[in-house]
């Protein structure tokens, strides 16, 4: 069992609320889990169930409206990082804590040579010269498998594919050897070939260095290949929590068996897909009691009323739901 010293962040009752009443939506709702060193930790759901929002939150970089409030408790090198001012953050993204987005496109500035955006953070947080930063540049390159790293730092974002900028992306977020490296669905706009390429070098990079991963996604098959654990969020709120062996073979949510359902996998002889019926709630006016309870099918009367709490149901797997018990 690992101890507090494994622990590389620690995420406690985490509330994220954008605007105010009454038009306040609260994007990410008394989230709560904890990342191992050295651990790749998935988060999966639709889109929209605040996945992208909670590992912004992590950073305070939320890119357009920041949010109303930020409550709870990030725990992360000794630090509260709820607590921090915006410009005390300035010191720990890309050096303690990196991230990939999803659009590697719009993450790259299309106006700077690829060599000066790598360097950037070596030169802020290393106080590396010019000449000891390019030389660290170009080996990062070499470690994300990109030809020709020394031709290739003087060429713009433009020059390159979706893959080889999502490497670029990769490389800039290694670059001060982070701690914890987050990647909000870091495959989503690859093709498959790609994307396998790129899961196995940040399986790769994981084993070298011994950082921690959030890896944010909504596919399956991604989680199965990458992630030693999961959490399965919906509505803003985390409704399963399993290592990732676990949780595909023995799903206990009514959400998370729904997901497994929908994959081609479980079609079965008809080879007709099992959707999800409806769709995810507004945030704005999130259904009374379990937030899934409009679409499960194993909803009772109860379910309406009563917001069912995470608990555990063996050591290492936790659900949320009122008839866990009984399902799992």
């Amino acid at each position: 069992m690992s101890g507090a010293n494994d622990i590389a962040i620690a995420v406690e009752d985490l509330r994220v609320t954008f605007g105010k009443p009454p038009h306040a939506v609260t994007a990410v709702d008394g989230v709560s889990f904890a990342i191992r060193q050295g651990e790749i930790f998935g988060l999966v759901g639709e889109s929209g169930c605040g996945k992208s929002v909670t590992c912004r939150s992590l950073i305070q970089l939320f890119g357009g409206a920041r949010p109303a409030s930020i409550e709870g408790m990030i725990a992360f090198g000794g630090r509260d990082l709820a607590r921090l001012a915006p410009r005390e953050f300035v010191d720990i993204r890309g050096s303690q804590i990196a991230m990939i987005f999803q659009d590697p496109m719009s993450a790259l500035n299309p106006t700077m040579r690829i060599g000066r955006q790598i360097e950037e953070g070596l030169r802020r947080h290393e106080k590396l010269t010019a000449r000891q930063a390019r030389t660290r540049a170009i080996d990062l390159l070499k470690s994300v498998g990109v030809t020709a790293p020394e031709r290739r730092l003087e060429a713009y974002p433009h020059a390159f594919s979706g893959g080889m900028r999502q490497r670029v992306l990769i490389a800039i977020a290694l670059a001060c050897r982070p701690k914890l490296l987050i990647a909000d669905e870091p495959t989503t706009a690859l093709d498959v070939t790609v994307q396998d390429q790129i899961l196995k070098l940040i399986l790769a990079l994981r084993a070298e260095t011994g950082m921690a991963v959030l890896f944010v996604t909504h596919d399956l098959g991604v989680v199965a290949q990458t992630c030693d654990r999961v959490g399965v969020m919906y509505a803003g709120r985390i409704v399963e929590l399993a290592e990732t062996d676990r949780l595909f073979a023995n799903p206990a949510h009514p959400y998370t068996r729904a997901l497994l359902n929908a994959l081609p996998a479980h079609a079965g002889r008809s080879g007709r897909l099992q959707p999800i019926g409806g769709a995810p709630p507004n945030l704005a006016s999130p259904p009374p009691g379990c937030r899934f309870h409009p679409r499960c099918r194993h909803a009772v009367p109860a379910c309406e009323s009563t917001q069912p709490p995470l608990v555990a149901i063996e050591p290492g797997h936790a659900g949320a739901c009122l008839r866990i018990g009984e399902l799992a």
